[in-house]
């Protein structure tokens, strides 16, 4: 997670769940280091936020996927420079999880009716839909 989107965490209860998920080293804070990163990031910001144009700098610099749900600008520039099999959204991240055994169906629905909790809307009414399973 680059830190310029450490740093839009705002929100105290959110910036201490992301804190505790650094600490665990389930996500892990990344700097711009490199020369293209550094332009790629100084032109983005011209037209989209500094955490949007920090992921996308890094992304393609580092062959990375983006984790997104932003439309507009965001996403026609994501896709314009990474290709739209590189950006993946809230209910990707979540199916890529359940299969690689890290959550199971139950636990990602649990997530999923939390943050519908905090309207953000999933057009599912379980993860187990998008596995094949009944």
């Amino acid at each position: 997670m680059p830190e310029e989107v450490v740093a839009e965490v705002l929100n105290p209860e959110q910036e201490e769940e992301l804190s505790e998920a650094l600490g665990a080293g389930i996500l892990i804070q990344e700097s711009i280091t490199e020369t293209a990163e550094l332009e790629l990031f100084a032109g983005f910001t011209s037209s989209l936020g500094k955490g949007e144009s920090a992921c996308l700098a890094m992304a393609q610099q580092r062959g990375w996927l983006v984790a997104s749900d932003e439309g507009g600008a965001f996403r026609r520039e994501a896709e314009a420079r990474l290709g739209i099999g590189r950006i993946i959204n809230t209910p990707g991240l979540f199916l890529m999880a359940i299969r690689a055994g890290i959550l199971s169906v139950e636990q990602a629905d649990e997530a999923k009716e939390i943050l519908e909790r905090q309207r953000f809307r999933m057009r599912f009414r379980s993860f187990r839909e998008l596995t094949g399973g009944s």
